[in-house]
């Protein structure tokens, strides 16, 4: 029974490899999405008033891109623990908190509307830690590798907060 059921989900090592594949490719797909609208704002974002904290913008792809790796990663193994049926829940909300990771560029530095971001990034952040919790039941590593991007989001809602206030 668990070999026929690994099979029906391409558990050969050419289907995991696939598989992984595309969950970094949605992942980073997203993360090259997101860039689009990053660009098409940097202006306005240069020009906003920002708290003493905020980092140098080079610092922003630096932390990213192992954090995309990391979510596509960590929607592989929640796939790869229990398929899309078993994992159904928690691959959900693993799409949902990257969907709302799009939303937010757009939100924030393509419609340049940090209000609106803040409440975005807020319930961005809710799916995440659903993610996680979600996820925690069905592949631990996977939650674990999510935790990173928890408090990077963490941070970037607090980030999000300041430009909002002061501007």
């Amino acid at each position: 029974m668990t070999a026929v059921r690994r099979q029906t989900r391409g558990s050969t090592v050419g289907g995991e490899l696939a598989a992984l594949a595309v969950f970094l490719l949605l992942s980073l797909g997203v993360a090259a999405l997101g860039s689009i609208a990053t660009r098409s704002g940097q202006e306005w974002y240069d020009a906003l008033e920002k708290p003493a904290f905020n980092p140098p913008d080079w610092t922003f792809g630096v932390v990213w891109t192992p954090l995309y790796v990391l979510i596509g990663i960590a929607g592989w193994l929640l796939w790869r623990k229990r398929g899309m049926a078993g994992a159904g829940v928690a691959l959900v909300a693993w799409g949902v908190q990257l969907a709302l990771n799009l939303a937010w560029s757009w939100v924030f530095f393509g419609a340049e509307q940090p209000g609106m971001a803040l409440v975005e990034v807020v319930v961005f952040w809710l799916a995440i830690a659903a993610t996680v919790a979600l996820g925690w039941r069905v592949s631990r590593l996977a939650a674990v590798l999510l935790l990173p991007y928890l408090g990077w989001v963490a941070f970037a809602s607090v980030l999000n907060f300041e430009v909002w206030r002061l501007n």
